[in-house]
């Protein structure tokens, strides 16, 4: 008997070694709740100059699977910092439309009317992005394949947005960004208040202001945060975000991995049909 419990003993101590190093490369690599660590981890690609890389690099395709942005809660791929719904400082008339629109489970949303996805939305809608670098023209494009939609980001040293008075209200804003180490951050103002600010219909005024972080913390992985200032429908600024996965094949898993043209008719003739589910 003595030598059966000292042979399931051995037995015992070789499993858990053998399942040691899977459980530390879970625990140093990547952000909680964030990118599957079970594989091995590729850096972050950067250029010669060693500036950071977001896009594929030279002779490889890919794209950032936009689809799945998750601002309120912590579960993948939302960041653990995310607040709670409950946690959202609302002022009470956007916290009554908030809950009015989610009763009407999307059927008012007008991106499904083919309004742009504005804002952070833009980080949510099917079909792919891609971000093309031009540091010798001082700019950079978060190009959609939703409906071909993009936004232009000024590089500009010094820039800065055009007075309030002068800004003519856009889906997309008016974008300042620099670099802060390996993070990209950008400053955008001027939105209009005729879309969504994300999927499920958080509510914005002409007043909001967004600052959004993009860090490639390794090769597949996209860390996108933002932080909410809008006097117009909240008691104080909030922050979220969620981790964006670089994708090499495209969506029917065929090789190439390349985003997907797609147009959506403006005043289509079938959004009368759009039901609740």
């Amino acid at each position: 008997m003595n030598r059966l419990w000292k042979v399931w003993g051995a037995l015992c101590f070789l499993a858990l070694c053998a399942a040691l190093p899977v459980q530390l490369r879970a625990q140093t690599s990547g952000d909680a709740n964030g990118p599957d660590t079970s594989e091995e981890v590729r850096p972050t690609p950067r250029f010669p100059d060693g500036r950071v890389n977001l896009d594929a690099v030279p002779g490889e395709k890919g794209f950032w699977n936009v689809m799945r942005g998750r601002l309120i809660g912590t579960q993948p791929p939302g960041l653990p910092t995310n607040l709670e719904l409950d946690q959202v400082p609302f002022q009470d008339w956007a916290r009554d439309l908030y809950e009015y629109r989610q009763s009407r489970n999307g059927l008012d949303d007008p991106h499904a009317r083919c309004a742009p996805a504005g804002a952070l939305r833009f980080f949510t809608v099917p079909n792919g992005m891609n971000i093309v670098q031009q540091p010798e023209l001082n700019r950079i494009f978060f190009i959609s394949g939703q409906n071909r939609d993009w936004r232009r980001i000024a590089m500009e040293s010094g820039r800065r947005h055009p007075p309030e008075d002068e800004i003519v209200p856009s889906y997309f804003g008016d974008s300042i960004g620099w670099w802060e180490g390996g993070t990209l951050v950008v400053d955008t103002v001027g939105f209009n208040e005729r879309f969504w600010m994300i999927r499920g219909g958080l509510p914005h005024t002409r007043f909001l202001h967004v600052t959004e972080r993009f860090t490639r913390v390794d090769y597949d992985t996209l860390k996108y945060e933002v932080t909410i200032d809008d006097k117009g429908a909240y008691t104080e600024e909030w922050s979220g975000g969620w981790h964006i996965p670089w994708q090499t094949v495209n969506y029917d898993n065929s090789p190439g991995g390349e985003i997907h043209e797609y147009f959506c008719a403006d005043n289509e003739r079938d959004s009368v049909h759009l039901e609740a589910g």
